[in-house]
């Protein structure tokens, strides 16, 4: 493959004529954590100071658990392992390309026994290492050091010995600049669907029980006790079987399904709505149980006993579900106050081998609003909600797949900012 002008070709893959190839080593020192013998049970204690392994640094940041925190006494003993604002820790066992730059705020926090220290001369900018030792191509590299390992183990020579492709100080700093504005756009739509997800389930709460009436529905009128607690006096508590149909799935044998799109769409359980979307795969020629547009999916074998979803379509259902169809109600509605119920069935789910029975679901009490014109504003409401909920996770989607677009790009200066 002929090379773009500019560029050449070495052992970390194509960069820019003027970047360097050289291991990390010639650019920092490192410090293992101290021994497991080193830390004491009596050491431990909640609020301390906190001690960061591996399993504390997630997705680029540290993220303390209060129980694995030590006395500022034992803290003392081990200075040497105390973390410093600017240095980068990196996880040494396990899953490769944990690592963190540690914030002011982190300052005198202690490295754990599966963690290591990087300390950055000042040629390097801790920010750029740290999305260097978290890209695939330093966590291969690593990886392959550790061939023949029991367990994938980053030791001073394997992390001293990394080459790098280095840019200089200015185009280091140009790109972690770049990169933490991406993170800020990714962090801060990550807030806003956490926001918003909150507000639904707050809306849900307070709608489905009857707590907030909407102003076209305000009545006078006081509230009555019920066996599910206080609702409005015009609600009623009703027994789900007293207002659907519920048709069991059918088994499907192997040599009837396909995935080239031949026949019927055929969904066998919760694989096939991850996050709430359908997403089936298979087909089969000889469909057993059809659910339709509008009929609410319910789990009813295995782990994900319990788990819901809105038919958006026809569908072949496997065993594994059943399909309620809502008659005298909203099923928007009904699916909505089966969703706010995070326990749902109860005990049902929770047994040796968890599941549903037909009775589990014909027995289940739900609140409905004496008018179907209330249940489907309700619904609405909470439709919309999930809609505004869907946009941002899209959004959130796109600022992510950027992201990870613009590190490749601009960690091999396929990209240029300086």
């Amino acid at each position: 493959m002929e090379l773009r002008p500019g560029y050449k070709q070495t052992e970390v893959g194509v960069i820019p004529e003027d970047w360097e190839v050289t291991p990390l080593g010639t650019h920092a020192t490192f410090k293992t954590g101290p021994f497991g013998s080193a830390l004491h049970k009596a050491d431990y204690v909640d609020g301390g100071i906190p001690v960061i392994n591996p399993m504390q640094i997630v997705g680029g940041r540290i993220r303390p658990t209060p129980s694995m925190a030590i006395m500022e006494k034992a803290a003392r003993k081990l200075s040497d392992f105390r973390l410093s604002a600017g240095d980068v820790v990196i996880g040494r066992r396990g899953e490769m390309g944990r690592c963190a730059v540690v914030h002011a705020e982190e300052h005198g926090w202690l490295c754990g026994t599966g963690s290591m220290i990087i300390r950055t001369r000042p040629s390097l900018d801790a920010r750029f290492i740290q999305r260097v030792l978290s890209s695939p191509p330093a966590i291969a590299a690593i990886e392959n050091a550790s061939v023949g390992s029991t367990m994938v183990n980053i030791n001073q020579g394997t992390l001293g010995n990394l080459r790098i492709p280095l840019p200089t100080k200015a185009e280091q700093e140009a790109i972690a600049d770049a990169l933490s504005d991406a993170d800020a756009l990714v962090e801060s739509l990550e807030q806003l669907l956490a926001k918003k997800r909150q507000l639904k389930q707050g809306a849900m709460h307070e709608l489905i029980t009857g707590k907030k009436r909407l102003p076209d529905f305000e009545v006078n009128r006081g509230h009555k006790q019920t066996e599910i607690g206080m609702v409005p006096e015009d609600w009623n508590a009703c027994r789900l079987g007293e207002g659907i149909k519920l048709t069991s799935g059918y088994h499907v044998l192997a040599r009837y399904c396909n995935t080239d799109g031949k026949g019927v769409a055929y969904i066998t359980g919760p694989a096939d709505f991850p996050n709430g979307v359908i997403q089936h795969t298979k087909y089969t020629t000889q469909p057993g149980t059809i659910c339709y547009t509008g009929d609410i999916l319910v789990t009813v074998k295995g782990s994900g006993a319990g788990t819901l979803i809105l038919s958006d379509s026809s569908y072949c259902i496997s065993r594994q579900l059943m399909a309620i169809h809502v008659v005298s109600w909203s099923a928007h509605f009904v699916f909505f106050s089966l969703l706010r119920d995070a326990s749902l069935f109860g005990d049902a789910t929770t047994g040796i081998i968890p599941g549903l029975s037909r009775g589990d679901i014909f027995n289940k009490n739900i609140l409905i609003p004496p008018t179907k014109a209330e249940q489907e504003a309700i619904a609405a409401i909470l439709s919309d909600m999930d809609a505004e909920i869907a946009a941002v996770e899209a959004k959130l989607a796109k600022a992510r797949q950027i992201k990870q677009g613009m590190m490749q790009e601009l960690l091999t200066g396929r990209i240029r900012l300086v």
